[in-house]
């Protein structure tokens, strides 16, 4: 693509037909509506050039303020080159200028077809359900109905995604990379309408499964099943849950007590941005996030540690990266996240739960059963055997239901066809170490913080870094303490993968022996 020409220089001064441009160019760039420098690779960059470090608690990091040079303007003891005979200004890129305009017409289209589509809200159970499943002893599956209103009328809301499909290819060609991305975030739209029409039938599953995936999926290393790490990780969990490693926190921090912490916590980390956490009466989770806000499930109690947790996965990645993606002016749809990228932005959040030492085996063990869960729904048993296997892992009924309810919305009670979008956690936590040992390794570090450009999905993100310099992409202004400055995260990953590969059974087995003796 041709380089951006907004602004023209002549050989002795500034034409005045581009003296204006410019003078609107720096003052969009000092409103922050242009950042044209992209962050720095410290593999590549001096020390004194690398990105900041900052404490958890300080604002995020800034955009990189404008030149202080002034251009040279016409004025009397400048006289302008345009009185000069024969002189013709030079046209602006109108390629450019028009492609830039057709993806961002584009890009909010597709912003705008997705509002009306809610898939949780569409997923979601009555409270009646599990009132009945209680009395019950146990003993009878669930009666589950869902309502036929879905806010929007399916067939014109797949006939609106399939003609802006078609529009896409036609407007911006069928090998453009930004456009393949645009396609397939329209496409996944267009699949999980096609989704919500099938609940309570084995379609929903199939639709779910090429949407989220599924535990019998292969990792890309070509031979490891999704189910099979998740088989891994369950012995090794298992060998750290028993140990007592600590007091258990109690859980006794009403829900409008941990929203107002929270609420004090992510204004520190948010700055200026307007952030909300609420209670929420209707929530089924105990906590979810949106484009500004997080909601509590009202009724709720937390642990000091569960506030922990809740800041960072809910605020510094799910609600850092919708604010990312609504900064961008060109590429509108990083601010809204289609399944394609749930892999990236749930295993992110949960990664970052980890590298701040805010996770624990009992956390860890939760996402990896969701794994497990849905795989054993996967191969038939129903919403009762699932309860019952969460109740023989050490969960409280009330926590055996929920997980269970998460994996059976919009599928079938009975197994074989649950929603599997909660085999994305531990999945998304393995292919993230993997990107980004990946990015250090081949001295493409500055790609790391792109993976809160918006949401994404990790074939996305290099595509996405190549036009920061053209303006359509703009450069993460969130960006948690780990990622601001990648020379901690770097060795983290160094050391990590060193010590896995050094520290044999052997060598275990031989301090065991030690500790036993």
């Amino acid at each position: 693509m041709a380089p951006r020409n907004d602004l023209v220089e002549t050989t002795t001064s500034w034409s005045a037909v581009w003296a204006d441009k410019d003078i609107e160019r720096r003052e969009r760039t000092d409103q922050g509506m242009y950042e044209p420098c992209s962050l720095p690779d410290p593999c590549t960059q001096s020390s004194a050039e690398q990105l900041t470090e900052l404490d958890a608690d300080a604002t995020p990091m800034s955009a990189t303020p404008a030149s202080s040079v002034e251009p040279c303007r016409p004025s009397d003891e400048h006289p302008s080159t345009t009185d000069a005979p024969g002189f013709k200004p030079a046209a602006p890129d109108a390629s450019r200028t028009s492609y830039q305009e057709t993806l961002a017409t584009l890009s909010q289209r597709v912003l705008d077809a997705q509002r009306p589509i809610r898939v949780l809200q569409a997923l979601r159970w009555s409270g009646e359900v599990e009132e009945q499943f209680f009395r019950s002893g146990f003993r009878e599956l669930p009666s589950v109905t869902y309502t036929n209103d879905l806010g929007f009328q399916p067939d014109a809301k797949i006939e609106e995604l399939e003609g802006l499909l078609r529009d896409i290819e036609r407007q911006l060609g069928p090998n453009d990379r930004l456009g393949t991305i645009l396609r397939e975030t329209a496409d996944d739209y267009r699949a999980l309408v096609q989704m919500l029409t099938h609940r309570g039938t084995k379609a929903f599953h199939e639709y779910s499964r090429r949407l989220f995936g599924s535990p019998k999926d292969v990792l890309p290393d070509g031979k490891t099943t999704v189910r099979e790490m998740g088989s891994a990780f369950q012995a090794r969990l298992t060998s750290v849950c028993g140990e007592r490693l600590g007091p258990e926190e109690p859980r006794d921090i009403p829900a409008h007590q941990a929203a107002l912490e929270l609420n004090l916590r992510l204004d520190r980390f948010f700055g200026g941005a307007s952030i909300r956490v609420e209670v929420d009466d209707a929530l089924l989770a105990d906590a979810t996030a949106g484009s500004d806000y997080v909601k509590i499930r009202s009724g709720a109690t937390f642990s000091s540690s569960d506030i922990d947790i809740l800041e960072a996965h809910e605020g510094w990645v799910h609600v850092a990266t919708s604010l990312n993606g609504q900064e961008q002016p060109i590429a509108r749809w990083l601010a809204k996240g289609p399944p394609r990228t749930t892999t990236v932005q749930e295993g992110l959040a949960s990664l970052i739960e980890i590298l701040t030492f805010r996770s624990t085996p009992r956390r860890a063990k939760r996402l990896n059963d969701r794994l497990l869960a849905v795989d054993r729904a996967e191969d038939g048993a129903s919403f009762i055997d699932v309860f019952e296997w969460y109740r023989t892992e050490g969960y409280t009924e009330q926590e055996c239901f929920q997980s269970a309810r998460r994996v059976f919305r919009g599928g079938l009670l009975e197994g074989t066809a649950p929603f599997t979008k909660d085999a994305c956690y531990c999945k998304g936590i393995i292919l993230n170490y993997a990107f980004m040992n990946a990015a250090i390794q081949q001295g493409r570090a500055a790609l790391v913080p792109y993976l809160f450009v918006g949401k994404v999905a990790h074939e996305d993100i290099s595509v996405l870094h190549d036009h920061v310099a053209d303006g359509i992409i703009r450069p993460p202004a969130y960006i948690p303490a780990p990622f601001r400055d990648l020379n901690g995260l770097a060795i983290w990953l160094c050391c990590s993968s060193f010590f896995s590969g050094l520290c044999s059974q052997t060598l275990t087995d031989h301090y065991a022996h030690i500790l036993n003796t």
